[in-house]
């Protein structure tokens, strides 16, 4: 069975205890897996270092990602996930303080699936992130995934 975590690479300790419970005040019971730089994030998305030995065919329903992360840019970090078959296909949302046009502009042209700022407010905040979390997790078909030693298994995610 897929775990369907959300992969949150953020690694400013305020925005992610925000981040985590809003998703969780939004009824969701998925697992959130935290990772707070580019770095640790790809060795969790391909089963290296502390995470050697992880199902890397157990992908993340959606990583949430920042933009200004430590060790690799989370551009980097989506560059890095474009060009691996592996997890090409994987969404990815770039959700970030930056509302320069810029880096709207390098996400999509590097394959984000979408670009939320962080909004300043508590309440707006909460209301993004639970807007987000319900769509990815509840409402998105994602890509079919291939299970090791397994047909491909079709996941509304």
């Amino acid at each position: 069975m897929l775990s369907q975590n959300i992969l949150l690479v953020e690694d400013n300790a305020n925005d992610e205890e925000l981040t985590c419970d809003a998703l969780s005040r939004s009824g969701l019971l998925n697992s959130i897996v935290v990772t707070r730089d580019g770095a640790e994030a790809l060795d969790y998305l391909f089963g290296r270092g502390e995470y050697a030995g992880r199902d890397v065919t157990d992908l993340p329903t959606v990583v949430l990602l920042d933009l200004n992360l430590p060790k690799l840019s989370g551009l980097d970090v989506l560059r890095t996930i474009r060009t691996s078959e592996q997890t090409r296909l994987l969404p990815v949302v770039i959700f970030t303080s930056s509302e320069e046009d810029i880096d709207v502009l390098n996400g999509y042209e590097n394959g984000v699936n979408g670009y939320l700022v962080k909004p300043v407010g508590f309440a707006e905040f909460t209301q993004v992130v639970s807007r987000l979390g319900l769509y990815w997790v509840l409402s998105n078909h994602g890509p079919p995934v291939t299970r090791k030693n397994g047909p491909p298994v079709t996941r509304r995610i």
